[in-house]
């Protein structure tokens, strides 16, 4: 069975496109924000991702990136914004596709056996190394020097969003956001305390870092 991920902050669609697709033998994961959404994304096996643009807690286009950043399932854009602009956007970023609201269910539906269709396997949870650690994304295992390393969950959930986002600036708004939840995305001093403790874990010279790099005042940055 197909699995999709819903994002749409209006209850009653998100409500009703659940019943409807499961009624069409879908399995659906509902998502209320754009941090609910990165974070299913990466806790559940989706096929499909069925996206509105405007969000509570993030732009669609920040969940578009997010999501490019370590998985190519396909994502169709279910949004009001009816500009050519908003739909080039949403497609650069890389969307696949773009209903506009309001919209029918037949249309749906068949966009979604369409992007279904395209879609290759499930992409590969990825062992990501480097000179000093190795992260096993799909058991969720760190080593250096062949030993494990100990992390409680909130080491390993800052660690994998920036090792799923390599080479690119994740801000701390969304490590916050995302780790902690959206009441926390002004308590940078979170970050500055688990960074250091993943340096201290992971950093062969923890003051001088080499992979987990931070870019002062906007966020921090994995190097491979």
């Amino acid at each position: 069975m197909t699995t999709v991920l819903i994002v749409d902050d209006e209850p009653q669609i998100l409500r009703a496109l659940q019943i409807n697709l499961h009624a069409h033998g879908y399995i659906v994961v509902p998502a209320h924000n754009g941090t609910a959404a990165l974070l299913a994304a990466q806790t559940h096996p989706i096929d499909v991702v069925v996206l509105d643009l405007g969000l509570p807690d993030m732009d669609g286009l920040e969940v578009i990136a997010g999501l490019r950043g370590w998985t190519d399932v396909p994502i169709i854009v279910l949004s009001a914004r009816h500009g050519s602009h908003d739909k080039v956007q949403a497609l650069d970023a890389g969307a696949d596709d773009y209903v506009t609201k309001p919209f029918g269910l037949d249309e749906l539906l068949a966009r979604l056996r369409a992007a279904s269709r395209r879609a290759g396997t499930t992409a590969a949870e990825p062992l990501v190394e480097t000179a000093e650690f190795t992260v096993d994304l799909a058991n969720k295992r760190v080593t250096r020097a062949g030993e494990p390393v100990r992390m409680t969950p909130t080491e390993w959930s800052v660690l994998e969003l920036l090792v799923r986002n390599p080479g690119r600036l994740v801000s701390q708004q969304q490590i916050l956001s995302e780790v902690w939840g959206p009441a926390y995305a002004k308590e940078t001093h979170y970050l500055r305390v688990y960074m250091a403790q993943l340096r201290r874990k992971l950093e062969q010279d923890p003051a001088n870092p080499v992979h987990l790099l931070t870019e002062a005042g906007m966020g921090y940055r994995f190097a491979p």
